[in-house]
């Protein structure tokens, strides 16, 4: 983006690629997740809500750090300014909306 060769016209193509890292990197938080839940003897259920939780919020962070700052570039905003603190807290706080809606239908609450 820095020298004008990514925009708007070629977000398909970059959450293609970003999406494709993201799921290898997914599939191994999880598995790490899977693996430390078993190992301190924590039930199945938390170790699913664990893991799938890592790979959604893994997925999900990749698709908004890609798109965000072409957005806010085409509207005219500094992406270097605004894209560190508004994606991080937009991606802590939906994380813990997909922590906690994952938790409560794995865990039927």
């Amino acid at each position: 983006m820095a020298i004008g060769k990514l925009s708007i016209s070629h977000i398909w193509q970059m959450l293609r690629k970003e999406i494709s890292t993201a799921v290898l990197i997914a599939i191994t938080l999880g598995a790490a997740g899977i693996l430390r839940a078993s190992f301190m003897n924590i039930g199945w259920d938390i170790c699913i809500v664990v893991s799938l939780s890592l790979v959604c919020i893994t997925l999900w962070s990749a698709i908004v750090s890609s798109v965000i700052p072409l957005l806010l570039k085409r509207c005219g905003i500094d992406p270097a300014v605004v894209s560190v603190p508004f994606i991080t807290t937009l991606v802590d706080g939906t994380g813990l909306i997909i922590y906690f809606e994952i938790a409560k239908v794995v865990l039927n609450i």
